[in-house]
């Protein structure tokens, strides 16, 4: 069952099409990849599943709902999350509170159980708290926890926004160019990192990514798309092969 489905999705800012008319699916529990040249709408798609920019026609389904109009926190709070192209943590908090503040749109304590029920909202954070260490501990980064987030290493700072993101239960997880700024080991653990993720967290990853190494070592499913429009669709042998993607990233002989 698709947990993800965009059908015919356009976006024009004016008289500009940034994106048109792309369609893609993505599985339960399945990792697939959005890819394309620099300015090919990518992260406009992202945009769009994650209500950050409004749907001009067509439609975005997920777990069988249309979540088009919906406001970004709504569609986290249904099960989307996503890391950014350039990272977004807090750097002057800790890497724990970085995390911790992912569960703010699970939290059930507002200001008035503060004022009148204190030791309920004690015991909601401490909760936060543990859960927290457990996603720094399966990321390997529970030894860093105390330590400003813009302190630690890139490669971390990386697995912390992606941890922050999986704080908020997704049922989808959306990564924007994980392996930028990574050096080849660190992008060899990041693959095993996102396998990991959606096996122990059951749940669906779609990926933009330039590096295609990476991307066809773990794509179930890729979809690419040139000038904000689609172009092919298929598993990683497929995309290799066809002509139109090695003319998008290559440009057409004049032999």
């Amino acid at each position: 069952m698709a947990i993800l489905n965009l059908k015919d999705v356009t976006k024009k800012f004016g008289g500009l099409t940034a994106v048109d008319g792309v369609s893609l699916k993505v599985e339960e529990n399945q990792i697939c990849a959005l890819i394309g040249p620099n300015g090919a709408g990518k992260t406009t798609v992202f945009n769009m599943i994650t209500g950050a920019y409004q749907v001009t026609s067509g439609d975005v389904i997920f777990n069988g709902e249309s979540i088009c109009g919906k406001k970004p926190h709504q569609i986290v709070e249904k099960g989307i999350a996503r890391t950014f192209q350039n990272i977004r943590l807090f750097k002057s908090a800790t890497v724990l509170e970085n995390v911790m503040t992912g569960f703010h749109c699970k939290t059930k304590t507002g200001m008035i159980n503060v004022v009148f029920q204190p030791g309920k909202c004690r015991r909601e954070e401490e909760e936060t708290r543990q859960k927290s260490l457990e996603i720094l501990r399966f990321l390997g980064l529970d030894g860093v926890k105390d330590s400003q987030a813009g302190s630690i290493p890139y490669g971390h700072q990386r697995l912390l926004e992606i941890g922050r993101a999986l704080a908020t239960s997704p049922k989808l997880l959306l990564l924007d160019e994980p392996a930028a700024g990574m050096n080849s080991q660190e992008k060899k653990e990041l693959v095993e990192t996102i396998r990991k993720i959606r096996d122990t967290y059951h749940l669906a990853v779609l990926l933009v990514e330039h590096d295609m190494e990476l991307v066809m070592g773990i794509s179930e499913n890729i979809t690419v798309i040139s000038f904000g429009r689609p172009i092919a669709d298929g598993t990683a042998e497929e995309i290799q092969h066809n002509n139109d993607v090695i003319e998008a990233y290559l440009g057409r002989s004049d032999d």
